[in-house]
């Protein structure tokens, strides 16, 4: 998944790769949030869109919250390819994303990882990041501090010291902050974060939602998977929005991965990647699954029309 990740962020800071305009809406039933990401990568030749949205009331009756389905294309005839199940191929790209930015972005030194959220894709975002530096220990805060213990077996699972703290002492300690949660107002705020860190914010994908201080933003040195959709339904919309910063201050994270753009150029420099989530992200994944299967003989064949 990295590297199908990495890969299509480098192909659409060169202008081969680009995203469809995306579609989220709240439906007006079950509190749902629906909608629709595509694109075509013409490097990979991967060509389809993702369905799906977060429904919050799923864990009562024992379901995922995130829903999704993934409709992959052939781009030679426009004939469907593949459907791939995205719930667990979202929590794999968004973990994947956020991987990248740590790989590239962060400091090398970095030791302390802070987790700001403990749902169904925190353990799927410690697990990535833990592949991208030498982390020793893990600080974690959550709305529901109950769900804590999941994330905390995770890092005793891979050997990591694992504390629960509050929201200022995770600023404070932490080398790079993972913030996945679907909140509407700040949970970190600036002038808590110390020089150096690297901030991956990746829950905020929707006009409203936000997880930062927009100061924050005006700190940092900022990246984003796309700009567009950063500036929109990122979590610089709320920065852009009260003049904080400005398009022009954002970088596509494929321009550090193909070397046009240097990334990180001090130890002190506040790093943040704004990871709204690109469809082309899923078609990726997804076209990575698809051929394993095809090669493995797994899932199901079936002829439409």
């Amino acid at each position: 998944a990295f590297g199908a990740v990495e890969a299509v962020f480098a192909a659409m800071a060169r202008g081969d790769a680009y995203n469809f305009p995306v579609v989220r809406e709240a439906i007006g039933h079950a509190d749902a949030l629906y909608g629709f990401k595509g694109g075509f990568d013409r490097a990979g030749l991967a060509l389809g869109l993702k369905a799906g949205g977060y429904w919050p009331g799923n864990m009562d009756k024992g379901l995922t919250n995130h829903q999704s389905t993934v409709f992959l294309f052939d781009p030679d005839t426009g004939q469907l390819s593949a459907l791939v199940g995205g719930n667990y191929l979202t929590a794999l790209r968004t973990a994947a994303s956020s991987s990248v930015s740590i790989a590239h972005l962060a400091r090398k030194d970095a030791k302390v990882l802070g987790m700001v959220g403990a749902g169904h894709q925190s353990t799927f975002q410690l697990r990535a990041a833990v592949e991208q530096r030498a982390f020793e220990k893990v600080v974690a805060w959550n709305p529901h501090p109950d769900m804590l213990p999941r994330l905390g077996a995770v890092a005793e699972e891979l050997g990591l010291a694992f504390e629960a703290v509050s929201q200022q002492d995770l600023g404070a300690e932490a080398d790079v902050i993972i913030t996945i949660t679907s909140a509407f107002e700040p949970l970190i705020m600036a002038d808590w974060i110390k020089p150096g860190t690297h901030i991956a914010c990746m829950g905020t994908d929707t006009k409203g939602k936000q997880e930062v201080d927009p100061a924050l933003l005006k700190r940092a040195t900022v990246f984003a998977d796309e700009i567009a959709q950063s500036i929109s339904i990122g979590e610089a919309q709320h920065a852009v929005a009260q003049g904080l910063i400005a398009e022009g201050d954002i970088t596509p994270v494929g321009a550090v991965i193909n070397g046009t753009h240097p990334g990180r150029t001090s130890e002190d420099e506040i790093t943040l990647f704004d990871g709204t989530g690109v469809g082309l992200q899923d078609l990726a994944v997804a076209s990575v699954a698809a051929r394993i299967a095809r090669e493995r003989g797994l899932g199901d064949m079936a002829r439409l029309g």
